[in-house]
């Protein structure tokens, strides 16, 4: 019970902030970026494999449970980017909802799993973890999308 405390007041923070910024008109230059609700897009220089590389930074980072015999015992807090190509990105950005449905569904999955567990750090752990979010991804859309990258990754003992 005094874990739901912290946890209610984290997530009702979230959900206040998320409506808040959502509520005003977009400007010109998110749009033309192809940018929704304030995401956060990066251009590369080109790549040979796909078109000019490009990054879709998830504008809010994720966050993922760590229950075991019915208690939440911790909690994962990410931080996700996609890497897709220029022309693409703005479309990718319109489906970010979508994408992060996926994401955070993947994400329960490797937590309920143990994926959390021990040394979650471990470069063949964040591997596999990094694999299995990009098959989410492409799976959650018909657009490319190369590879996904953990920019951010914590555990927040509760």
């Amino acid at each position: 019970m005094t874990i739901a405390v912290p946890v209610l007041a984290l997530v009702g923070g979230a959900l206040g902030g998320d409506m808040l910024r959502g509520s005003g008109a977009k400007d010109d230059t998110h749009a033309e970026a192809g940018a929704e609700d304030g995401a956060e897009v990066a251009v590369a220089k080109p790549d040979h494999t796909m078109g000019e590389p490009a990054w879709f930074r998830f504008p809010t980072q994720f966050f993922v449970p760590l229950v075991r015999q019915g208690d939440m015992r911790d909690m994962m807090i990410l931080t996700l980017t996609l890497q897709t190509d220029a022309e693409t990105l703005p479309k990718l950005a319109k489906k970010e909802h979508a994408l992060r449905d996926a994401l955070l569904r993947q994400l329960m999955i490797h937590a309920n799993t143990g994926g959390f567990d021990g040394n979650f750090t471990a470069d063949r752990n964040l591997a596999a973890l990094r694999e299995s979010l990009a098959a989410a991804a492409r799976a959650a859309t018909d657009l490319p999308v190369s590879a996904v990258l953990i920019e951010d990754i914590a555990r927040h003992s509760g």
